[in-house]
Order: C-alpha cells, then sequence, then structure tokens
C-alpha cells in the first residue's frame, strides 16, 4: 500500500538520520515527530522544537519522557528559528506540519510569512543531502493561501542546489495533504 504523506515523510527522514544529527521539528503539535526525531538522533544529536501553543509543548515533553534530554523545546513560532539557532549549526533534517494542532482552537494557524521566513533559515543551516519535509494541511481558512507560498517558494529554489519533490494522493477528497520534500545536493 502506498504511505500517507506523513507516514512517508518518517520514511524520508529516517533514510538520512543518524545518531549525532541536529534536526527541527518546526511545528511541535503533540510531540510526534519530536519524539520520532529524538528516538532517531540518540544520545549525541539535538531536536530543536518549535510551537507557539503551551498544550503543544506540555503534551511533547509528557510524550517525550527521557528523551527529553536530547530535545529543546521552544514555546516560540518557527520563524524564530534564525535567532535561535546558530547560523553555523549544521542541520541535517527539518519538519513541518501546517495547519493548525489538532484538537484545538483551528483558528491558531501556521501563516504563509512566519512559514516562508523558518524554511529559508532552515536552507541556510542544512548540511548536503539534508532534508526539508513539509507536510501541508490546508483544508481550513488561511490554508489554501499557505499552500500556494509553500508551493511557489520551493517550485523557484534553483535546481542546482536543491531537489524538491511532492507526493499527494490526487483522486482523494476533502483536501488530501501534500508532502513536499526539499533536498540539499552535495557541495
Amino acid at each position: 500500500m502506498l504511505q500517507t504523506a506523513l507516514r512517508y515523510s518518517h520514511t524520508l527522514l529516517k533514510e538520512i538520520i543518524k545518531p549525532g544529527d541536529h534536526v527541527i521539528d518546526a511545528t511541535m503539535g503533540n510531540g510526534n515527530d519530536t519524539l520520532f526525531l529524538a528516538e532517531l538522533v540518540g544520545n549525541d544529536g539535538q531536536v530543536y522544537a518549535f510551537d507557539i501553543q503551551e498544550q503543544a509543548l506540555t503534551k511533547t515533553e509528557e510524550k517525550l519522557g527521557a528523551l527529553i534530554t536530547r530535545s529543546s523545546l521552544f514555546l516560540a513560532g518557527h520563524e524564530t528559528i534564525e535567532t535561535t539557532i546558530a547560523e553555523s549549526q549544521p542541520i541535517q533534517a527539518a519538519i513541518f506540519n501546517l495547519g493548525y494542532l489538532p484538537s484545538s482552537d483551528k483558528k491558531i494557524i501556521t501563516l504563509p510569512d512566519t512559514t516562508k521566513q523558518a524554511m529559508k533559515a532552515i536552507l541556510k543551516r542544512l548540511s548536503s543531502g539534508g532534508r526539508m519535509i513539509l507536510v501541508i494541511y490546508y483544508g481550513h481558512d488561511g490554508g489554501k493561501q499557505e499552500k500556494n507560498a509553500v508551493l511557489d517558494y520551493c517550485t523557484n529554489l534553483p535546481q542546482e542546489n536543491y531537489s524538491v519533490l511532492t507526493y499527494q494522493f490526487i483522486n482523494q477528497k476533502n483536501n488530501p495533504p501534500i508532502l513536499v520534500c526539499v533536498e540539499k545536493k552535495g557541495s
């Protein structure tokens, strides 16, 4: 069976993340990706996770348990990556789940401008062979604008520096998520 966008995002990350790597969860949410990343980076790696909602931070802390030592959790938007993580810190991978936090206020959503700001900051830090993955949920107010902004930004990345993949089920109803994977080419 074909993988869902979220499951495929994990497959793409597992292929490149190894113990000791530094990675980003740009949208902490319920902590599932943060935990997944913490398991991959091992004791010597580090996960930087961002979210603007206290509920997300609390759920992620609970989910991480003993793996909390592998993570730095920030109650801040992903647009703060530029000022939170040193530009000299190589990042092997990053993941976004764009939209809103499930089971919470659907009016609190990710936004095109802050997402673009975060993407630019990540790409500056991304290692050769590293991947930035965006799972775009867009069936809510403001979602289509963010989807279009992300797709436009990624479409215009120079092909000599990046490979960009999209993955989506095109025969499903109700705005199936779109996965975008940006891989930085070797230098």
